[in-house]
């Protein structure tokens, strides 16, 4: 994804702190936007945009861990990075254990912060691409019939056709035509392929 795709999202109640941060990433060609509040950037938020949150742990109203723990219950996935003082290591360990991709202690060295950033972009790029690739999925899953979702389950789970010609009680030449179209609808070249498919959208035979 390019950069300019990707934004990284500053939360701090410091101005100076603000400013110095998107100087420091504009000039690396990052798309910034600043908050000087928890409750400003969840104003102004909106689900599905890419990058990653830089966020100080200490605020005056919403603190940063509160934000973080906010956007969980959101189901928001979104990297965060936390800045800390020296006072507020535990604070940060709290907030990893929660979810938070690392967390910076000042006064920090740029590029230490600037490879946190592109980690934590780098693992919202990847979340995004399993989210497509659950989406893809599960579109292809809602073309099957039942009969055809039950004989994928069965497949995908190692039952030979003559086993899941018995349990379904039909010919196994019936077995054959359900799982060629099963192949044709989920537009799996393989087995393996088609097993893959399953484990991302997490259909298995609970037998």
């Amino acid at each position: 994804m390019a950069k300019n795709e990707t934004t990284v999202f500053i939360v701090d109640d410091d101005q100076a702190m603000r400013n110095s941060l998107r100087w420091l990433l504009e000039s690396v060609g990052r798309k910034v936007e600043t908050y000087e509040s928890a409750n400003h950037f969840l104003s102004d938020y909106y689900p599905g945009r890419s990058g990653c949150l830089v966020l100080d742990v200490r605020m005056p109203g919403m603190s940063g861990l509160e934000l973080q723990e906010k956007l969980v219950s959101d189901q928001i996935t979104m990297p965060v990075i936390i800045i800390t003082g020296h006072g507020d290591v535990p604070m940060s360990v709290r907030a990893m254990k929660a979810g938070a991709v690392d967390f910076v202690e000042k006064p920090f060295n740029d590029q230490v912060l600037l490879d946190c950033i592109q980690r934590a972009l780098d693992q919202d790029e990847k979340q995004r691409g399993q989210q497509s690739k659950r989406a893809d999925v599960a579109s292809k899953l809602a073309q099957l019939t039942p009969r055809e979702h039950e004989v994928m389950k069965m497949v995908v789970s190692g039952k030979p056709n003559k086993v899941v010609a018995d349990q379904l009680n039909v010919s196994a030449k019936t077995v054959e035509a359900h799982r060629a179209k099963v192949m044709e609808k989920m537009q799996a070249s393989s087995l393996a392929e088609l097993v893959k498919m399953a484990l991302i959208a997490d259909v298995f035979d609970d037998e």
